[in-house]
């Protein structure tokens, strides 16, 4: 599902991100990506969703060289995937319905199917019944439940989250990871950035660790 060879990313202001990382995730592994504030697992994720593209070296994404991907096929790249942003990313002048709608609306789906679709991924985050709220009336952890929705909600076979957990509290930090977790259950492959080490020590997945922009350790689950 995941592939990367040996990749290394430089910004343009000369910063190294990433220096010859390489690691593989199959289809239907849980993953966490662990290590420092700057050790680069932003970079990483963005590199999986074409956010950017690496200096040098592949990644593959469900067997697609992301290099590869022209800049008007990105759209289409994406609908594999399913993105958690850390600060939700929520549009604040559209409904908590809209907002999960938003990449069904841009993947031309029918009226009707995106409203089932949005209704069944509200209902998978316990937000059934919210479609006409305004997403500053709810609380963070709501809020990060509707990033999650929206990023179920094309029913992809990818979900990568970049700290989905760094605003909440303990309690709704496990059951965000229970989601998570619900998710690939079913044959989803997840994967988590995190420096929540007692969290993730909690569970049994495999963990990448990254510092100063290379895998620097990997404990199997």
């Amino acid at each position: 599902m995941i592939r990367f060879e040996g990749v290394y990313k430089r910004y343009p202001n000369g910063r190294d991100a990433l220096a010859n990382v390489s690691f593989g995730i199959e289809q239907g592994e849980m993953v966490f990506l662990t290590g420092p504030s700057g050790a680069g697992k932003s970079t990483l994720l963005k590199l999986i969703a074409l956010i950017e593209r690496p200096s040098r070296g592949t990644v593959l994404v469900g067997k697609k060289n992301t290099s590869r991907v022209k800049r008007r096929r990105i759209p289409q790249f994406r609908r594999q995937l399913g993105i958690v942003f850390q600060d939700h990313k929520l549009l604040t002048d559209r409904t908590v319905f809209d907002n999960v709608a938003l990449p069904l609306v841009i993947g031309a789906l029918r009226r009707r199917e995106i409203g089932r679709r949005v209704r069944a991924a509200l209902d998978q985050v316990g937000l059934l019944g919210y479609e006409n709220h305004a997403p500053q009336a709810l609380s963070a952890g709501e809020q990060q439940r509707v990033g999650i929705a929206r990023a179920i909600a094309s029913r992809p076979d990818l979900v990568i989250a970049d700290e989905p957990t760094g605003n909440l509290d303990p309690k709704l930090s496990r059951e965000t990871l229970g989601l998570f977790e619900r998710f690939n259950e079913v044959g989803v492959t997840v994967l988590i950035a995190t420096h929540d080490l007692q969290l993730i020590d909690e569970r049994k997945q495999r963990i990448l660790k990254l510092d100063g922009g290379k895998i620097v350790a990997e404990a199997a689950p």
